[in-house]
């Protein structure tokens, strides 16, 4: 299984509270078979006790430590908020939601913030649509730091 399925980009997405928005999109890597139920419990313990905000705009909620064996295999989840979502401190436009097997989970953060540190691949993840942001995060334009 790949680690982000097109089905699990979602762009255009209204506002919503933080937590619902780490529900749904939970359920997006639940339901694609990358982690049990029990992982959306984890991502929000996360977010209680860390902001998974990292700047740009972007938000990167993932379970705590604990939660490892909760994940069946490595997979990310998108949701392109146009107009932001509250996430505490600021709004962010783009949430990754990330699980990651063993070490797998380090990488995917590294290469996910290595592809968004560059203020142009924000803007056109913002901007476009399903197909071109799986290709900005797994297509061969960026082969050499794809996920």
């Amino acid at each position: 299984m790949e680690l982000l399925l097109k089905e699990n980009i979602e762009i255009n997405c209204k506002a919503a509270d933080k937590e619902q928005v780490i529900r749904h999109i939970g359920g997006k890597l639940c339901n694609s078979g990358y982690v049990e139920e029990s992982y959306i419990d984890a991502m929000l313990l996360r977010e209680k006790s860390f902001s998974t905000n990292i700047g740009n705009g972007i938000a990167l909620p993932h379970g705590i430590e604990a939660s490892k064996g909760a994940i069946r295999k490595s997979g990310i989840a998108v949701m392109v908020f146009p107009e932001g979502t509250d996430w505490g401190s600021e709004a962010v436009k783009i949430v990754i939601a990330v699980a990651g097997v063993g070490e797998e989970h380090l990488e995917i953060l590294s290469n996910i913030a290595e592809i968004l540190s560059d203020l142009e691949n924000v803007v056109r993840v913002i901007n476009s649509d399903r197909d071109t942001i799986y290709e900005i995060f797994l297509g061969n334009e960026r082969k050499e730091s794809a996920l």
